[in-house]
């Protein structure tokens, strides 16, 4: 952890802490500031204020405003640069590649586009990363990571919170965005599992114009989906955008296991057939198996006002200690849940609800959990964008067909049935392999009864040598252990 970053981090705090009270009370001028601030402190820091500037109901409409140019109209880098870069990335003059290369028609944090037309004829969008970036981000995060160990060492709170596992969450996000081959494949997997849903679409990637500084793919013609006039204009409903938006991004994570997790308004569009377009796959979100589970039945179990189904799903993943009776856990997701439920976005204070979200997870000593950490923070951007297209948007309502298709599909009597024949089929597998089983177990028994099981040499040799490199990390996370042991003994008794 070198010394300028902490120093950036002391800058960070001082620069904050005295816009709060101002912020508190939406103060435009201390919006502007922030952002100011933000964008001076790097491009971690404005990935903060992007995602603040989708949440008005939080910080107030005019610091969301004037945050709102941290998504995609940040100053960007000299056209001839650019034109340098996208050479030397890509090995090949770009007259080459291009027949036409336009000026940047977006710059955020880490990369700028600009419109292109290929030498194939085809019309292109060629993202391409801030020179030197990889070093701005190394160094912000290992501000935030000097932050993290810190608290967690001098906080009980910041230790439930995990911040350590927080930051490196992070960290993996961005080496992956750092890297536009990265970003190229999300794209590419998003497409694929996408490409049968008739309100959503993913841009095709050009992979011979494409290296980990560069990324060419297909030119979307479309209105951005924070211009609600020229959306209406277009002939689009909001309403209906926003109702695309909130469902396209559950199916992903439910269906998928795989969402976009960066959907702010720089990078959603609406295409003249009425197809919401997603673009920049720097930050993709996983969910494995169980974790999507746990997700969908929460959702079922809010919509149906279980509150005990819900507090079960909690306690069946051990989320909440069992310490906590799972009766009180209930009585206070019900208290979350029905002065929310069935109200429209004008209606509910979203920062009162997330400041009661997290008194209940401090009240009940649950840790956060990493993999959800892009699930939740997407979905809050998501609520806010749909927010801002329908005021009355009621995102229970909008939910609701997707986490009941899921649990029909997965929890419901057909896939009962698919369970079993699978198992059926795992058993018709173990009977054919039971005749060389069985006789398998008679020779070992024969060689047990004959004076034990005898191993080739070379085979017993292996065997050893596996077990040493197996068992190395162990005897030397123990030794460690022991050493720290006796440090502490010493400086307690002298």
């Amino acid at each position: 952890m070198g010394l300028s970053s902490f120093l950036r981090l002391t800058k960070g705090v001082l620069l904050l802490s005295p816009l709060l009270p101002a912020l508190r009370r939406g103060d435009a001028r201390a919006g502007v500031r922030l952002a100011s601030g933000l964008e001076k402190l790097g491009p971690a820091y404005i990935k903060l204020g992007q995602m603040l500037a989708t949440r008005p109901d939080i910080v107030g409409e005019d610091i969301a405003a004037a945050l709102e140019h941290l998504q995609d109209r940040l100053p960007p880098i000299g056209q001839d640069q650019a034109r340098a870069m996208v050479e030397r990335s890509l090995g090949r003059p770009l007259d080459a590649l291009f027949d036409s290369f336009g000026a940047p028609v977006a710059a955020a944090s880490i990369a700028q586009v600009h419109r292109a037309l290929t030498t194939d004829g085809v019309d292109a969008a060629v993202k391409v990363l801030r020179p030197g970036i990889e070093a701005l981000f190394r160094r912000d995060l290992e501000a935030l990571a000097l932050f993290a160990r810190m608290a967690e060492r001098v906080s009980a709170e910041a230790r439930r919170l995990r911040l350590i596992a927080l930051v490196e969450t992070l960290a993996a996000s961005v080496a992956m965005e750092l890297d536009l081959r990265m970003e190229a494949a999300a794209a590419s997997e998003l497409y694929e599992r996408t490409h049968g849903d008739a309100e959503f679409r993913v841009p095709h990637v050009d992979w011979s114009r494409t290296s980990a500084r560069v990324l060419t793919s297909e030119w979307i013609d479309g209105v951005s989906v924070r211009d609600i006039e020229g959306l209406a204009r277009a002939g689009h409903d909001p309403k209906k955008v926003a109702l695309t938006l909130i469902r396209s991004f559950l199916t992903q994570a439910l269906r998928d296991g795989f969402f976009h997790a960066d959907l702010h308004p720089g990078n959603l569009f609406v295409d003249p057939a009425g197809r919401l377009v997603a673009v920049d796959f720097g930050i993709m979100g996983r969910l494995d198996a169980p974790m999507r589970r746990f997700m969908a039945e929460t959702l079922a179990g809010f919509l149906a006002r279980d509150y005990e189904r819900v507090a079960r799903i909690h306690y069946d993943v051990a989320f909440v200690p069992p310490h906590h009776p799972i009766e009180t856990f209930a009585q206070a997701l019900r208290a979350i849940g029905e002065p929310i439920f069935g109200k429209s976005a004008r209606e509910v204070s979203i920062a009162r609800l997330l400041g009661q979200l997290f008194e209940t997870t401090r009240r009940f000593d649950m840790q956060a959990q990493p993999q959800l950490v892009l699930m939740q923070k997407t979905m809050v951007v998501v609520e806010g964008v749909a927010r801002s297209l329908d005021p009355d948007f009621d995102i229970w309502e909008a939910s609701r067909p997707v986490a009941q298709s899921w649990v029909h599909d997965n929890l419901g009597p057909e896939a009962r049935l698919r369970e079993a024949a699978e198992g059926l089929s795992a058993l018709g597998k173990l009977a054919q392999d039971l005749p060389q089983l069985v006789k398998n177990a008679e020779h070992l028994s024969q060689m047990v009864a004959e004076g034990g099981v005898r191993l080739h040499p070379d085979t017993a040799r292996q065997i050893a040598r596996e077990q040493e490199r197996k068992t190395r990390p162990w005897r030397l996370a123990l030794v460690a252990l022991l050493v720290v042991i006796a440090i502490a003994l010493v400086l307690r008794f002298t």
